[in-house]
């Protein structure tokens, strides 16, 4: 008799729940910023060296917004020292690492629909999977458009894939053009996929 063991079954959607299995790999947050542009890079980079798994952002009118943030950890107790940095920062935040109701439901339900008052344009990025590779896609994006959409989930591929909505000015559409042209990632405009039209915009 031989028992073969090999990895058929495994796909990298069922390899992210094989990975959390591990005891305190990942710490679940929520963050709030205020609604405006240039406070969402600010903040993240206040997140340093962390490996981010997960980011989730969806404009609301307002004067502030929910971030839904996972980041990797090596211990229990380390999200404790970051949650006090945030908040020695005047950026309020909550530990959810221990909320079963946000991690299999909550993670999924950020967002909506909302409505704006000038046209949103989505687009879908492929970024290297390395340590950095978020902060320096929002550094190379800077902080003159509002951001009103942002979804990044760490799958454990060689390539992270983001979902970003941005409110860019009719008169800066040409320097957005540029700066497409020039990021230096794969991108697709989601702008007209159906799904977006049906829950999100």
């Amino acid at each position: 008799m031989v028992a073969i063991a090999s990895g058929a079954n495994m796909n990298f959607d069922r390899l992210r729940f094989v990975a959390e299995l591990g005891k305190h790999r990942e710490a679940v947050l929520t963050v709030t910023i205020p609604e405006r542009p240039g406070s969402y890079r600010e903040r993240c980079s206040l997140l340093g060296k962390r490996s981010v798994t997960e980011f989730h952002y969806r404009f609301a009118p307002g004067r502030e917004a929910a971030i839904f943030l996972g980041v990797s950890v090596s211990s229990r107790e380390e999200p404790q020292p970051f949650v006090a940095t945030l908040h020695r920062h005047g950026i309020p935040a909550a530990d959810l690492s221990d909320n079963e109701m946000a991690k299999l439901h909550g993670r999924h339900l950020v967002g909506g629909r909302v409505v704006m008052k000038q046209p949103e344009m989505l687009y879908r990025f492929e970024l290297p999977e390395r340590p950095g590779a978020l902060m320096n896609f929002l550094d190379k994006m800077g902080a003159g458009w509002n951001i009103s959409l942002f979804h990044y989930r760490n799958q454990g591929e060689d390539v992270g894939r983001v979902l970003v909505g941005l409110l860019v000015p009719e008169r800066e559409k040409p320097a957005f053009r540029r700066f497409l042209r020039d990021l230096g990632y794969d991108l697709t405009d989601e702008s007209r996929n159906p799904a977006y039209r049906f829950f999100l915009r």
